[in-house]
């Protein structure tokens, strides 16, 4: 990978062409909501621990554990960065309205976009008891802290809201489940509403820009990859990764590109802009030395010995004893086997900004279509 310096450049630059043409005010911070992939130390703060509470996760880039399910930044941090903003404080980090004055963090590790109801419901269980509504209600709890109507609006308004992947923790109590294809597909509309509940509370509060992200290639992943082999036909020539997940997130994100679509039509005021993160990933798969990838894109850096590198019964996960580290994880895309290293984190945040800014006025049909 390039040098640091390089490399902001590079997203400094990504986000400029994003945003310059539409003269976006100044953000005084960011409210991000998620699952681990843009957790930045909620679950820690929370609990004492969690699965990115111990060496080696952070050791590339801040030299210890932050609760980062990485072993540096995550693609959040990549983007405030290039904003000149500090990283937004985790929810459960702060107390009162100075410390989230500059942004906050709702992102937590596990998190589910639908409740434990709906898993409950359908003879399943979710992996933490916290979900989109429970993300929903910190924001409120954090916007009242604001004072008047008029200042929480303003608050909300001068913020840019960063809406992560969510879905993937739902589809993985889904396949885990063992439901079937069809009945995991059903669960689509489901998790894409629940996204949407969340936007238009955001919207409803003031938020002026909001940036939905898209799903990255499930397929793809050395967790799903060591949990479900299958049999020749299942993989892709091309890529080795498993085709029905990959076709789920990609149904998924077609979804989540018309629900936009739909706010925006609703909301003409506001910039929702979706993120394409599907793609950027499957590309480094694809032709990983193209990006300064090594040649392993579906195994994980930091796990244990097989194909993947990913114990699939979790006996030996990132941070156990038995579990090993490769000596240069920016040559990974995988961290731990679910999560994605500093350097894959990198190259997905520049692939937000610059999709961001194509997707800011797209034509219909092209969203209709996808």
């Amino acid at each position: 990978m390039a040098p640091l310096a390089s490399r902001l450049f590079l997203v400094v630059l990504a986000l400029v062409r994003a945003f310059s043409a539409t003269a976006k005010p100044h953000y005084t911070g960011v409210l991000s909501f998620g699952d681990s992939l843009a957790d930045t130390g909620n679950e820690l703060a929370r609990t004492g621990g969690g699965l990115a509470s111990v060496p080696p996760y952070g050791e590339t880039f801040f030299g210890h554990p932050t609760g980062r399910a990485s072993d540096g930044r995550v693609v959040l941090d990549f983007i405030v960065e290039a904003l000149g903003m500090p990283s937004p404080k985790p929810y459960f980090a702060g107390k009162t309205a100075a410390d989230f004055r500059r942004g906050v963090n709702f992102a937590y590790g596990g998190s589910t976009a639908l409740g434990p109801e709906f898993f409950l419901s359908r003879g399943l269980r979710s992996f933490v008891p916290v979900s989109l509504a429970n993300q929903t209600a910190w924001f409120k709890n954090v916007v009242q802290l604001a004072g008047s109507e008029q200042e929480q609006r303003k608050l909300t308004a001068t913020m840019l809201v960063m809406m992560g992947e969510m879905g993937i923790n739902d589809y993985l109590v889904a396949i885990t489940g063992k439901l079937s294809d069809g009945e995991i597909r059903t669960f689509v509309p489901h998790i894409v509403r629940a996204i949407r509940d969340v936007v238009t509370d955001v919207i409803g509060a003031g938020a002026k820009t909001v940036v939905v992200r898209g799903m990255i290639p499930l397929g793809c992943q050395p967790q799903m990859l060591a949990l479900f082999e299958g049999t020749g036909a299942a993989y892709s020539r091309a890529t080795g990764c498993l085709t029905r997940l990959n076709d789920l997130a990609r149904l998924h994100n077609r979804a989540l590109m018309r629900m936009v679509l739909d706010l925006r039509r609703a909301h003409r005021g506001t910039a929702i802009l979706y993120a394409d993160q599907y793609d950027p990933v499957a590309a480094i798969v694809l032709s990983p030395r193209k990006y300064g990838f090594g040649d392993r894109p579906l195994a994980a850096c930091c796990g244990r010995s097989g194909t993947y590198n990913f114990d699939s019964n979790y006996a030996t996960f990132c941070g156990v004893a038995g579990a090993t580290t490769c000596t240069n994880p920016s040559k990974y895309v995988s961290w731990d086997g679910i999560h994605m290293t500093d350097a894959a984190n990198w190259h997905v945040a520049g692939a937000v900004l610059r999709s961001t800014m194509l997707r800011q006025t797209p034509p219909t049909a092209d969203l209709a279509s996808s």
